[in-house]
């Protein structure tokens, strides 16, 4: 089996985290990783934010918990000290597929890393509230996004999940 296939096989989502901080030089490989997804006409209508700093950090996580209608103090980012941020062109008809490929290389570029990973949804909620676009005003970014997802990254903390065994009947050959 190919290295590839191996990771696409073995990737798997992290729901708990240490809290050291992935060096740059590995959150740039991920990153570059989400550059080159596919998207719809070569357009590569999505963008990805970085976010590392842990007051903007903590701030989405308390957005994503009101959204999310989670009690006062939920994490919903799990202890992630890293969070990238999908959004895509708002006028672009492939806006979602675009996003969600990016999505798809960010975590299995982060797994070839050893950087645990998982998307995390209510970026669209998120970014529509006032707040949300006031924080891509802040960063410089004045046209219409919408929120795809979070690709929250750390080092797993405790025993990386098992691959489960796959469904039968998923695929058809005519």
């Amino acid at each position: 089996m190919s290295e590839l296939l191996n990771q696409i096989k073995t990737r798997r989502s992290i729901r708990s985290f240490k809290k050291d901080m992935i060096p740059q030089e590995i959150l740039d490989q991920i990153i570059e990783a989400g550059t080159y997804a596919a998207s719809g006409m070569g357009k590569q209508s999505a963008i990805i934010i970085q976010v590392t700093d842990r007051a903007l950090r903590d701030r989405l996580s308390e957005m994503n918990c009101r959204i999310g209608g989670w009690q006062e103090g939920f994490d919903p980012f799990y202890g992630a000290p890293v969070l990238l941020i999908v959004l895509a062109r708002k006028n672009w008809p492939t806006r979602v597929y675009d996003g969600s490929l990016v999505m798809g290389n960010l975590m299995l570029a982060a797994h070839e890393l050893g950087i645990g990973s998982c998307w995390i949804h209510r970026a669209r909620e998120e970014f529509e509230t006032e707040e949300g676009r006031a924080i891509l005003t802040s960063l410089g970014i004045s046209e219409e996004y919408e929120g795809i997802g979070h690709c929250i990254l750390g080092y797993a903390d405790g025993e990386y999940p098992e691959t489960p065994a796959r469904k039968e009947n998923r695929v058809y050959y005519i």
